[in-house]
Parts: structure tokens; sequence; C-alpha cells
């Protein structure tokens, strides 16, 4: 009896050349590598949003310089200028157009394009749309420079606006990039507290904090011992 057992265990076990495949939801299935890009891939989307994103691209970078790849890759970026600063300039201020500020944006933002040739050794941006791991700097520096107008247009724009109109010294792309940074010359100081105290409230230095400060200055000592005081 124990041998028949043994015969029909053995005989179930025997491959009989028409197994089934795996079912790909089989525990016992080879896994299978999900390549698309995740929504943490550094992207002109990440770029355009200013989020926070992760060089997942793969790419491997060649030995040998590429002048047509180097050029391909300032070429595409540079063709996206226009939209990504006109957007990052429309949102920062609610949906109005602001030509002077969006050209400064791009002429800053091509700048930056030049260190994105990576001298044609790969690709900026993959087949799948991700910025290549050897980018970080180019995306840094767009990034930068994307952040930074936005921060003009949010801050410095109805200030400098306002400038230009009264006729204060200092307007322009210097208004812009001196106003964001609160740094301003005194002759501009002056005119902006005297026609622009309004737009200009949220960049000018606030006239009681500049009154506590000075009367918190104790007085500068100039006597000197066995001197005679007046």
């Amino acid at each position: 009896m124990k041998a028949i057992l043994v015969s029909l265990l053995l005989l179930g076990a025997a491959p009989d050349g028409t197994t089934p495949p795996l079912s790909p939801d089989s525990l016992a299935a080879p896994p299978l590598a999900d390549e698309t890009p995740t929504a943490w891939a550094c992207t002109v989307d990440t770029l355009r949003e200013g989020k926070e994103c992760v060089f997942e691209s793969d790419t491997v970078a060649s030995s040998t310089p590429n002048a047509q790849q180097d050029s391909a890759n300032r070429k595409l970026l540079k063709d996206i200028s226009n939209l990504l600063c006109s957007e990052a300039v429309s949102n920062a201020r609610e949906g109005r157009v602001d030509a002077a500020l969006t050209s400064l944006c791009e002429r800053r933002y091509v700048a930056a394009v030049e260190q994105c040739g990576l001298r044609g050794t790969a690709p900026v941006v993959d087949a799948k749309g991700r910025f290549v791991a050897q980018a970080r700097a180019c995306y840094r520096a767009l990034s930068g420079v994307l952040q930074d107008v936005q921060l003009m247009a949010s801050v410095a724009a109805p200030c400098c606006e306002c400038a230009a109109r009264n006729g204060c010294p200092g307007t322009g792309d210097r208004c812009f990039a001196d106003l964001a940074r609160q740094v301003a010359t005194p002759a501009t100081l002056a005119c902006l507290n005297e026609r622009c105290e309004s737009a200009c409230s949220m960049v000018l230095p606030s006239t009681e904090a500049s009154s506590s400060r000075t009367s918190s200055t104790p007085p500068e000592r100039t006597s000197r011992s066995g001197s005679a005081s007046l």
C-alpha cells in the first residue's frame, strides 16, 4: 500500500511539459520593475511648480562631449523660457500680466540655461521627461531664477510700478532686484516714502522701527578721561 502511495506522489510531481505560466499577481512570480516616472521625479512640471523632487533618471553619461547634443539641450530649455516666466509672474500677481518682469525673467533664465548643455555628454531630459542626474546644477539654477522672479512679482512689482509712474530714481530691472532684497539708495527710498508709501509698504523699512532703533541707540561718548566737559 505504501509503495502505491509513493508511486502516485511521484507521478503527480513529475513535469508533464504543460505547466501553466505563473500569473503576474502570483507571489511566486518574478518581480516586474515599474520604470514610469514617479510623482517625485524632477521634470519641467516640478520646475514650474517649485516642488521638491528627486533626480531618479538612470541615464548614463558618455565620456565623449557632443557639441550637437549640447546645443540641443540648451535649445530645449530656452524654448520654454517664455512659458515658464509668464506663468511664474502671472501666478505671483494673481493672473496679472507684467511684460517688464517677464522680460527680466527670460533674460536671467536664458543666462542660466548656458550651464545646461552638459557638454553634450547626456540629454538634459531623458525619454520619460525626467531631468538627468548630471543636470542637478542646471535644474537648481533655473529653479532659482523662477523663485527670485516670483518674489519680485509678489513683493517688489507694485512698488516698482509706482516708482516708474512717479519718476523715482532706480527704476526698471534694478528696482525689482533691489527691492526684492530690501536694498535701495537713499534717494530712491526718499522718493518711495514720499510718493509711493502705500504701494511700497511691504518693502520700505518701518518708520516706527527706524525711530525705535534711533532712540534706543546710546549717544556716542565723546569726552575722554581728564578732558573738560562742556
